[in-house]
This record gives structure tokens, sequence and C-alpha cells, in this order.
């Protein structure tokens, strides 16, 4: 049995995860007309940089939870 602790940190990744795919899939329908224009290849990056960044603010969290 998986304890309460490991299921909180499977969850907040997974949604984590969860969030990154839901705004790269919003970048796409956005920009993704035919082909990716320089607009929403800067979006595409700002994405990977947020998600980066909340990654590392979620791994911080969970470090300090113990």
């Amino acid at each position: 049995m998986v304890d309460k602790e490991t299921r909180r940190e499977i969850l907040v990744g997974a949604g984590s995860v969860g969030v990154f795919i839901a705004l790269l899939v919003g970048v796409g329908m956005t920009y993704g007309n035919g082909g990716l224009t320089q607009t929403g290849a800067l979006a595409v990056v700002g994405v990977i940089v947020l998600f980066v960044l909340l990654m590392t603010g979620v791994g911080l969290w969970m470090s300090r939870q113990y």
C-alpha cells in the first residue's frame, strides 16, 4: 500500500505535468494554424520555462515536507 505522502507527491507531480500538457495544447490551438508561427514558438519556449520553474518549486516544496 502506498502511504499518504507518496500519493500526494504522485498527484502533485502528475498534476504539474498535466498543466504543462494543457498549456502546450493551448499554444498549439492558438498559434498552430497550418504550422507554428514565430510567436507560437516563443510561446512554446515560455511554456517550457514556466514548466521548469513550476517543477523547481514543486521539488522545493516536496523536499521541505519531511
